[in-house]
């Protein structure tokens, strides 16, 4: 949003957040608290999303308040701010509900909200629940979206949730209202709290994007600047050597992921258990083609094996983020060679 905000283009919770800034703190909480839930919710959707507002349009929108927000001057709308505003008046967990709304997927409800989560994400959530409740749930998102998340779930649970959908008959407001608070309070406030990434995650993503020589160099040096940070990175990273702690059925998904020709690159440098892993998880043909097309390759870069073993780890990376696959069997046993 551009740092000055035209007036015609204010609409009316927008004025009232600016309002509100304005007024301060003490001011603002006096006001929330003679608001209705449904308009602080609205108001502090605005509040947040403000950006920055210049002091010529602060006293355009507060005409009535000239001499208060002349010594106002700048404003700044954030969600730092709005949290703050909303805990004089609430109670912190209803302040962490809808501040958790607010930074959560986009959409102005409940079901909205589910739209814009990843399928694999939801599935993985409803497939501990009730299928009464998956039903329910599947019944109020796009079709499109329910047929996707019904893919994922486990065919027997599926079965039971279809059997429920086409016994279903209109669902009871309470019911509903209930299905809807379980949501909010368990699944998108945890779902808004796991995207917050952390430093040392984002690190070591970026740790496992580089060069085995980049990679050893820069992380050396962090040791020795600040070997607590270094060895947390090190523990978040996954490598293309930790691939051997996956059991057949991901690596076979990881085989389906991977173009042919670059798994042949990145096994071409991979130690002999890590190779002999993937040829277990292919038919006896397939395994042979590898072979010949491994044994083709003759020498190669030490460079363009780190880029195809990359790869893999990128494709295990994304497989893993949708639920098909779990990095993290196998990362706390110890390992005998």
């Amino acid at each position: 949003m551009s740092e000055t905000r035209g007036g015609p283009d204010l609409n009316g919770p927008q004025k009232a957040a600016i309002v509100m800034l304005a007024l301060g703190e003490e001011h603002a909480a006096r006001l929330f608290a003679r608001m209705h839930e449904d308009e602080i919710r609205e108001v502090s959707v605005a509040m947040s999303r403000l950006g920055s507002i210049s002091a010529t349009r602060v006293e355009e929108v507060c005409r009535e308040f000239a001499e208060a927000v002349g010594q106002t001057g700048h404003l700044v709308g954030s969600y730092e701010n709005t949290e703050r505003l909303l805990l004089k008046t609430l109670p912190p967990d209803r302040v962490a509900q809808i501040m958790e709304e607010i930074r959560g997927p986009a959409g102005r409800t409940m079901w909205d909200k589910l739209g814009n989560v990843n399928e694999a994400v939801l599935a993985n959530y409803l497939k501990n629940e009730y299928p009464q409740t998956v039903a329910v749930v599947l019944s109020k998102v796009k079709a499109d979206h329910a047929a996707r998340v019904l893919a994922i779930l486990p065919d027997g649970f599926a079965m039971e949730v279809v059997m429920r959908m086409l016994r279903m008959e209109n669902v009871q407001k309470e019911a509903l209202e209930g299905v809807e608070r379980t949501l909010k309070m368990e699944f998108m406030s945890n779902l808004a709290r796991t995207q917050r990434r952390d430093a040392h995650e984002m690190m070591a993503e970026i740790f496992n994007s580089l060069d085995r020589s980049a990679e050893g160099r820069i992380l050396g040096a962090l040791e020795e600047r600040n070997r607590e940070a270094a060895e947390r990175i090190r523990g978040l990273m996954f490598t293309f050597e930790d691939l051997r702690r996956l059991d057949g059925g991901a690596i076979q998904s990881v085989l389906r992921a991977v173009e042919k020709d670059r798994l042949a690159l990145a096994l071409k440098g991979a130690t002999e258990e890590l190779r002999e892993l993937f040829l277990r998880n292919m038919t006896e043909r397939a395994a042979k083609l590898l072979r010949d097309d491994i044994a083709a390759l003759g020498p190669v870069r030490l460079r363009d094996v780190d880029e195809a073993q990359a790869a893999v780890v990128t494709a295990a990376k994304d497989l893993a983020a949708q639920g098909q696959i779990d990095l993290s069997a196998g990362k706390d046993e110890q390992m005998v060679e």
